[in-house]
């Protein structure tokens, strides 16, 4: 049986950095990643003199997310190097990565986040659904438009990250997809 993919985003749905600086989330634990780490942080140049980057995780959200019956992918800035500083934290195994390449933080003309044409040439009409913080309605037409399966984009608000009922929403998405071979 083919599995959908689940394209996950670090900051906001696993990582959610706009919480209070000042109080960690219930359940969430603190990781400070060197800002000269490999993330896209570090093209600044400034990496050497800024502090390092922290990092909220709730080592819960692994086990449930390899519970859902996708196929697990970055989708993050963080790309390959989410699997040396998330994964581990997570329990998640080296997973696969979009590599933005030159599409890395360029704005479009028509609005759609610069994540979207990557995400769905990388689908390339496989069901996916996408957890992130900053999809907008243009993302959801652009993926009407363009992509060929079914396709989820489900905002995490990056004040709480992912929660139960973002867990519930991607559970019944995989449901409603028939992904099983046809019977004969």
């Amino acid at each position: 049986m083919n599995r959908p993919l689940l394209f996950l985003d670090v900051d906001g749905p696993l990582n959610p950095y706009a919480a209070k600086p000042e109080r960690r989330p219930d359940g969430y634990t603190t990781l400070r990643v060197p800002r000269d780490s490999g993330t896209s942080e570090d093209q600044t140049g400034l990496s050497a003199r800024r502090r390092p980057l922290r990092v909220w995780l709730n080592p819960e959200h692994g086990r449930a997310l390899l519970g859902l019956g996708y196929e697990l992918c970055w989708a993050t800035t963080w790309m390959d190097t989410a699997n040396r500083w998330i994964a581990p934290v997570l329990g998640l195994p080296e997973l696969p990565f979009v590599d933005f390449g030159h599409a890395l933080f360029q704005d479009r003309p028509d609005g759609v986040h610069w994540k979207t044409g990557p995400l769905v040439a990388y689908a390339d009409g496989r069901p996916f659904a996408w957890v992130d913080d900053e999809q907008s309605d243009l993302d959801n037409a652009y993926v009407t438009a363009h992509h060929r399966g079914p396709g989820l984009l489900h905002h995490v608000n990056p004040r709480i990250g992912l929660r139960g009922d973002d867990f519930r929403m991607l559970t019944d998405f995989a449901r409603s997809l028939d992904m099983s071979p046809a019977a004969d």
